[in-house]
């Protein structure tokens, strides 16, 4: 099946306040990578990362790529299990340049909104919290958070992969321990596993959510400087290497898959295409 993907490799500029609101990045050779949805009509999704949202496509070998900065997504032609929402992997989050903007295509799309807690005047004073905030349905149950950052030099950028657990700081602690995150807090209180670039994002749930295998969000991917050594230091400490450092077939991008305590896919993988 083809794949379709959205990229983290080779970011844009960013602007002066996405650069404040970052967490400091660490020297672990980790960063957040990607996120892998299974759906139904992938061009579909693929015209709203375009048309919406500013990606740009390109190719890697085999593999037919878009392009945002921060991110790549993998769409994978499928009848997903149920939407991401119920998941531990709950939605991904974006920055966006302009919230009026991104809001009438969403409309003009017939996009679910989830919650919308836009507020002009709060989120100009207050930039990265809730008020500049607006959370969307996209098609197959995809939840994606988008926060309005005036000063982004493009459309849109990664924000965090945002997960519900029912011991967010003991999973936090996980992603510290297992793949060199620092743990953090996002805002002052929302914890976080920050990584060279990006972040992982914990909310308390208040009951286990399901695995994301087969999910509309199925897995989400780590870049890694040193992959095959990080897998043999993963299976010397005991943690289950999923499916065992390989080369994707048609690329020189080379992977694996880990899962996370509460069921979360995740895709350790190297060689991404710089720009």
């Amino acid at each position: 099946m083809k794949l379709l993907i959205a990229s983290m490799v080779g970011l844009l500029p960013l602007s002066a306040s996405l650069v404040a609101q970052a967490p400091e990045p660490n020297n672990s050779g980790v960063s957040v990578a990607l996120v892998h949805l299974i759906v139904r009509n992938p061009e579909a999704h693929k015209k709203l990362w375009v048309d919406m949202l500013g990606a740009q496509v390109t190719s890697s070998g085999s593999l037919e790529l878009l392009k945002l900065p921060g991110l790549f997504v993998t769409l994978q032609k499928g009848e997903p299990l149920g939407p991401s929402n119920g998941s531990s992997v709950n939605h991904v989050g974006l920055w966006i340049k302009d919230y009026d903007t991104v809001k009438a295509k969403v409309t003009a799309a017939h996009l679910t909104i989830i919650s919308d807690n836009y507020k002009a005047a709060e989120c100009a004073s207050a930039p990265g919290t809730p008020a500049c905030q607006m959370t969307v349905s996209f098609p197959d149950g995809v939840g994606v958070e988008f926060t309005e950052d005036k000063q982004l030099t493009g459309t849109a950028a990664s924000h965090h992969i945002h997960m519900q657990t029912t011991d967010p700081q003991g999973l936090r602690a996980w992603y510290a321990r297992t793949l060199g995150a620092t743990a953090g807090l996002r805002r002052g209180t929302i914890m976080a596993a920050m990584f060279e670039r990006g972040e992982v994002d914990f909310n308390k749930a208040a009951q286990a959510q399901a695995p994301t295998s087969g999910r509309a969000i199925d897995h989400f991917g780590l870049e890694v400087k040193g992959l095959e050594a990080l897998c043999k230091k993963l299976e010397a400490e005991g943690v289950k290497v999923d499916t065992p450092f390989h080369t994707v077939p048609g690329t020189t991008i080379r992977r694996a898959f880990i899962t996370d305590p509460v069921g979360a896919r995740i895709e350790l993988i190297e060689g991404l295409p710089a720009n």
